[in-house]
């Protein structure tokens, strides 16, 4: 008979995913949803970030948290290589198996000390380019080939999986997005329970919000300007700016500018902690973003709540917008194109119904919802543990 410490009686230590991300802010407003199914399949998380103000939503999850102190904006790659080394340290005492790195500073810490720490179970999730893959000048094509070379290079190993998403990015970085490597998810996904439809506010005028981080990436300038266009013109059009600047970004918008956008139509209220309150008192989300981005969470949470999406045609917006079906795509930092959009918008109410009731729908059976999320993510992670 075999005794109870006998090696086939003994507990299986429980298996342990840790995510690295650059902010606490951004695990919690993204990722909560995907550290609950990791807890669900048993698996022991912690979660490595820069600790500001969210610590406590995120351990609300059963999810550990370490203190990572690592300059977002900060592209000195001194800095980049010591916070690798502290993080290598961390994910050996925590005796990491998978490590699931978060956007592209994330990856390329995350890549770099999971290398240093001999974990070759990896996670290379991107969550946008950012200017990097907006910029179409000679120095955006050499950064993408060097980003190229780094994460499908050094940084990776046999056991390296990539989510994005939006097949573009795979592409960018030479991946084939039907890889076996590569998954592409619906952003972050969103609950459709918590973000529903309200009835449309009446018309004129049209009200158009911005919600976002207040940055000039984000093509905010564009938005304001394509609706003095459209007001010029005589369109009955007012737009709605929600949003903070982000301190940590270099492409913050200062509040004095902002101040001054709050007029003609035009008004900055600052951040909010109610967004399905804004789409029910606007019928159009707008975000001409200059690129680069994942998969918006505003749009994906403006479309679950049956609004029009006017965006960029750029990559990221352009996986959940389809032109003339859910919204209207534009060029971007084309405030004339914008401001004929909205323009359009202004004098086809049915138009503007028909549009959210798609986005709607969209979100419900495209794979954009945070269950079809967490359902890919799962399987990628399960892959690895078998590995």
């Amino acid at each position: 008979m075999q005794s109870d410490d006998a090696p086939g009686n003994l507990p299986v230590p429980m298996r342990r995913l840790v995510f690295v991300v650059t902010e606490d802010w951004f695990f919690a407003s993204h990722f909560l949803p995907m550290a609950r199914a990791a807890i669900g399949m048993g698996l022991s998380v912690a979660v490595v970030t820069r600790v500001r103000a969210h610590r406590a939503a995120i351990e609300a999850t059963g999810v550990q948290v370490v203190p990572l102190e690592a300059e977002r904006a900060s592209l000195n790659p001194m800095a980049a290589g010591y916070a690798a080394g502290q993080l290598a340290a961390i994910l050996k005492a925590l005796k990491a198996d998978i490590v699931h790195c978060i956007a592209l500073r994330g990856i390329l810490v995350g890549g770099t000390a999971a290398a240093m720490a001999g974990i070759p179970s990896r996670v290379f999730a991107l969550t946008g380019l950012g200017l990097v893959g907006a910029r179409s000048d000679r120095l955006g094509r050499a950064a993408r080939l060097a980003l190229r070379v780094l994460i499908r290079g050094p940084l990776a190993s046999s056991r390296t999986r990539f989510l994005f998403e939006n097949p573009d990015d795979a592409l960018a970085l030479g991946l084939d997005p039907l890889d076996r490597a590569v998954t592409v998810v619906g952003g972050a996904g969103v609950d459709p329970a918590v973000f529903v439809p309200r009835p449309l506010p009446p018309m004129p005028p049209l009200r158009v919000a911005v919600v976002a981080r207040m940055l000039w990436s984000k093509g905010i300038d564009v938005a304001v300007e394509a609706v003095r266009l459209a007001r010029a013109q005589g369109a009955p059009v007012e737009l709605s700016l929600y949003g903070a600047p982000d301190p940590s970004n270099r492409r913050a918008i200062d509040e004095t500018t902002l101040r001054g956008w709050s007029r003609d139509g035009v008004a900055w209220h600052g951040a909010t902690t109610d967004v399905a309150g804004v789409w029910a008192g606007h019928h159009v989300a707008c975000l001409p973003s200059r690129g680069g981005e994942g998969l918006p969470r505003t749009l994906l949470e403006a479309a679950a709540c049956g609004r029009a999406l006017v965006a960029s045609d750029v990559p990221g917006c352009r996986s959940l917008v389809r032109d003339g079906v859910e919204g209207l795509l534009v060029p971007p930092e084309d405030a004339p194109a914008l401001a004929t959009a909205l323009a359009r918008l202004c004098g086809d109410a049915g138009l503007v119904a028909a549009l959210g009731a798609a986005a709607r729908a969209r979100i419900e059976t495209g794979g954009f919802t945070e269950d079809a999320v967490t359902d890919r993510v799962r399987a990628v992670w399960r892959d690895l543990l078998e590995a």
